[in-house]
């Protein structure tokens, strides 16, 4: 046998052997990592999107949802558009922190995908009542890029925050077993 094609098939072991090493690393720790990232990417949106809720850019940019929404349009006679942002803020910067908490307890977390299920529900109730979501010359199922496909990124969202919520209750009750 040549040189080369020994020195090949001597080699295919290892090959083998790393790639089974690798899969029994993602057998024994992919959902773990896959679920604390997910946790993660859900809390830093959480985090800069309510971060951004106390800047005038940010509130500004919620009159057109809210404001033609009739979940929420009653809120603009409580409060300023400001106070009404700022309040809001407080809610996701919550969320943030009771989805990071699940370090801590697993019901913590549990309330907060609840809490950002309830939220991205609402949110996704803005693609029926904001005008200019639907491009309806170019037919269905066209939507503008703002606020449309803006939106539209909710419908994840809340899946993730399902997710999260139920991730957490089997936690809960696991650790209640």
């Amino acid at each position: 046998m040549p040189r080369d094609l020994a020195h090949q098939s001597a080699a295919r072991p290892r090959v083998h052997a790393r790639s089974a090493a690798a899969l029994d690393l993602v057998d024994n720790h992919g959902q773990a990592v896959t679920a604390a990232g997910l946790y993660g990417s859900l809390a830093v949106i959480y985090g800069w999107f309510g971060g951004m809720k106390f800047t005038r850019y940010e509130a500004e940019g919620l009159v057109g949802l809210v404001s033609n929404n009739p979940l929420l349009s009653w809120t603009y006679s409580l409060f300023s558009i400001e106070g009404f942002s700022n309040l809001l803020g407080i809610l996701e910067l919550s969320i943030a922190a009771l989805i990071v908490a699940r370090l801590i307890k697993p019901i913590y977390s549990l309330v907060g995908g609840l809490l950002s299920a309830g939220l991205f529900a609402t949110t996704l109730s803005f693609m029926v009542t904001t005008p200019g979501v639907f491009v309806p010359e170019l037919g269905f199922p066209a939507i503008s890029v703002a606020p449309g496909q803006f939106l539209l990124k909710d419908v994840g969202l809340f899946a993730l925050s399902l997710w999260i919520a139920v991730d957490s209750l089997v936690a809960l009750r696991a650790a209640r077993a």
